[in-house]
């Protein structure tokens, strides 16, 4: 049994500008007495072709961890749009959840956020395919809050002294599908071609083996 379970994520401040920081609000239950604090990360994925433009929008260390129902908002600057491929900033991408206790990552949560001008007019008439820098403030985001995507890994929790388990029953705002993970990375979407192109698969991989959100 996994000494700690997200249980709940609210996406806020969702539509928002582009240049708006991600705010989350974060519900999980710890089932277990931890030595150590809880690290965790939101990570914009930059790119469908390479990992190397994936971005640590921030990472925090949550702790001492009391046992039983926790709940925080984690809020991140937006990606710094100048280190994104040009053609990649307006469409379809990924923004990642992870938390990780003594480096080994137990959870990440995927949720596809689209970006594109605000104004229909913009949109209809595109200025070019590459985003000037004078129009990204025209640009907004739009994460897909409703169906997010979570894995589920298994890690060694023996220090972790077990007490009784404080929640059981449906996991609101959480779904069961795996992270879809970039073929190449641990993002979450093998994101082909041009915006909305990802293709969905389960993620049973290199941090071990997923294991499907309790239900």
């Amino acid at each position: 049994m996994a000494a700690v379970t997200v249980t709940n994520i609210d996406v806020l401040n969702n539509p928002a500008k582009f240049t708006d920081p991600f705010q989350f609000e974060i519900t999980f239950d710890c089932n277990a007495e931890l030595h150590d604090d809880l690290e965790w990360k939101i990570i914009y994925v930059g790119s469908a072709e390479s990992e190397d433009h994936d971005q640590v929008l921030d990472s925090i260390l949550v702790g001492p961890i009391p046992v039983g129902t926790n709940k925080f908002t984690f809020e991140a600057p937006p990606p710094d749009w100048t280190k994104l491929p040009p053609l990649e900033i307006c469409g379809v991408t990924v923004v990642l959840v992870t938390c990780a206790y003594k480096n080994n990552e137990f959870v990440r949560v995927g949720y596809y956020v689209n970006n594109d001008y605000i104004d229909a007019e913009l949109r209809e008439n595109r200025p070019e395919k590459i985003v000037p820098q004078t129009m990204v403030e025209k640009l907004g985001r739009e994460i897909l809050a409703a169906r997010p995507r979570v894995t589920r890994y298994t890690i060694p929790w023996e220090d972790a002294v077990a007490v009784a388990p404080v929640h059981s029953g449906p996991v609101p705002g959480l779904d069961t599908a795996g992270v879809v993970p970039r073929s190449n990375a641990a993002g979450m979407g093998a994101v082909q071609g041009g915006a909305g192109d990802m293709a969905m698969q389960t993620e049973t991989g290199h941090l071990g083996a997923a294991v499907p959100m309790e239900m």
